[in-house]
């Protein structure tokens, strides 16, 4: 997947997701079954994850010195899925503090609203990237370890959906 069609693919996941949480009930928004996340501990949770990427898009100097450059051969989008939900089966966890507290629903709006801005930030840094250097400049995930910032992209671009998913079956109590 080219530059272009991974952001359009990335946004238009997380725009699922944030538009399918802000048309639920603040019942709906607030109900958690089995002890599962809430839908608005789930946006809050991808919104979490997203905040560090776009923090290190912010300076290739500061990824190049930090975390380097890729040194195995490049994962595709089916691999860096399978690799997730292999760490996911085996237990893996979102370290804590990536773990969204109880969240009001009077703040989705203001939660949907910062989700946007922080899209668009994502979206205009990776403007600034070459597709060379998202196949080479590596970041950091806390489950599958170093990643370029392509194979980052796939994730966080099939997180938003797992993350739906996981609403749409909890809110069918």
């Amino acid at each position: 997947m080219r530059k272009q069609e991974l952001i359009a693919k990335f946004r238009e996941n997380h725009l699922e997701l944030v538009d399918y949480i802000a048309a639920l009930t603040a019942g709906q928004f607030s109900y958690s079954r089995n002890g599962k996340w809430t839908p608005g501990q789930q946006l809050k949770h991808v919104y979490l994850c997203l905040m560090p990427i776009a923090q290190a898009l912010a300076s290739k100097d500061f990824i190049l010195q930090k975390f380097g450059k890729i040194d195995r051969p490049l994962l595709g989008y089916d691999a860096v899925v399978e690799n997730y939900k292999t760490e996911l089966a085996n237990g893996g966890k979102a370290p804590e503090r990536f773990v969204p507290e109880k969240f009001d629903p009077d703040h989705e709006v203001e939660l949907s609203a910062q989700m946007a801005a922080l899209l668009q930030t994502i979206e205009q840094l990776l403007d600034q990237y070459t597709d060379e250097e998202l196949d080479h400049l590596v970041l950091p995930h806390p489950l599958l370890g170093n990643l370029t910032i392509r194979e980052m992209l796939y994730l966080m671009t099939y997180h938003a959906t797992h993350h739906l998913r996981q609403t749409e079956m909890n809110l069918k109590g």
